[in-house]
């Protein structure tokens, strides 16, 4: 049995008209591979960014934000400093955040900086099956920035990581979904689809973190924000995919369909279903 706040269609599709009335302003602290693509995806997709990761600014910053990303693919001691007040100063403000734990698993220092971050509880986590596991101190085997597991096989680390967050996401071919609906239960959520050419691109999966901070500042829930962002992303990929023949063609197209992407084009083609995440899942 499916909880009963398991995001719909109709959840989805109200999001999407949220983001394109709203245009939320996303803080992204985010690494240098990714900044210029983020923020192209941002304005494609009906939201903004500002990329403010500097330790004097940051805390400040993401107070004003309508939501902030912090995605740790290349930190250094300053950036370091700035997810940290950036993520202190969105907790204690009550602006949603996203944690992007790139590479944790595979390099200790990273791996300690994410788990540090957890105490100011970001309001929904995202990445790749690996990255899942390892944050919730389960293993994980990462190939640098690649993960090494299926998204399946991450779901019991994704509910250990609801101590700390109110929704997670593993990424892959099916994109695995749970959050907490205010009231103890859980939810969870698969989502299908999306394109083999997003791992030729990079920054597809950083900018789909940004995309979660913006669905996060519209959104009634977390876990909608968090469909929403992973739903767009799949259904934008899958149309660009028809219309490219490689990485570069696919880029361009990628932007123009997150941008062309309209309610009724995410009721035609999104393949979402609910399932009950605190029972084993088989599939």
């Amino acid at each position: 049995m499916t909880h009963p706040n398991t995001p719909t269609l109709d959840d989805l599709a109200a999001a999407l008209d949220a983001l394109r009335a709203q245009t939320p302003l996303v803080q992204s602290l985010t690494n240098i591979v990714s900044a210029n693509f983020l923020t192209n995806v941002l304005l494609a997709a009906g939201a903004s960014n500002a990329h403010i990761d500097n330790v004097h600014e940051a805390g400040g910053f993401a107070r004003l934000a309508g939501g902030v990303l912090i995605n740790l693919g290349t930190p250094d001691d300053g950036t370091a400093a700035a997810f940290t007040a950036a993520a202190e100063a969105a907790h204690d403000a009550g602006i949603p955040w996203v944690l992007d734990p790139v590479g944790v698993g595979g390099l200790p220092w990273r791996t300690g900086l994410a788990a540090d971050l957890l105490k100011y509880r970001p309001t929904a986590i995202r990445g790749n099956a690996s990255e899942i596991i390892a944050l919730a101190g389960r293993g994980g085997d990462t190939r640098g920035v690649d993960s090494a597991d299926e998204a399946a096989a991450a779901i019991p680390s994704a509910l250990a990581l609801l101590t700390h967050a109110d929704a997670v996401s593993a990424s892959g071919p099916v994109d695995y979904l749970v959050g907490r609906d205010g009231n103890g239960g859980v939810a969870g959520l698969r989502i299908a689809g999306g394109s083999a050419m997003l791992p030729r691109v990079t920054s597809t999966g950083c900018s789909l973190g940004g995309l979660v901070a913006a669905y996060l500042a519209v959104a009634p829930t977390p876990l909608i924000g968090l469909a929403a962002a992973h739903t767009h992303v799949a259904v934008a990929s899958e149309i660009a995919e028809e219309n490219s023949s490689g990485p570069g063609s696919f880029a361009v197209a990628y932007l123009d369909a997150l941008f062309t992407v309209d309610t009724d084009t995410l009721r035609s083609r999104a393949r979402i279903e609910a399932f009950h995440p605190v029972e084993k899942d088989e599939n």
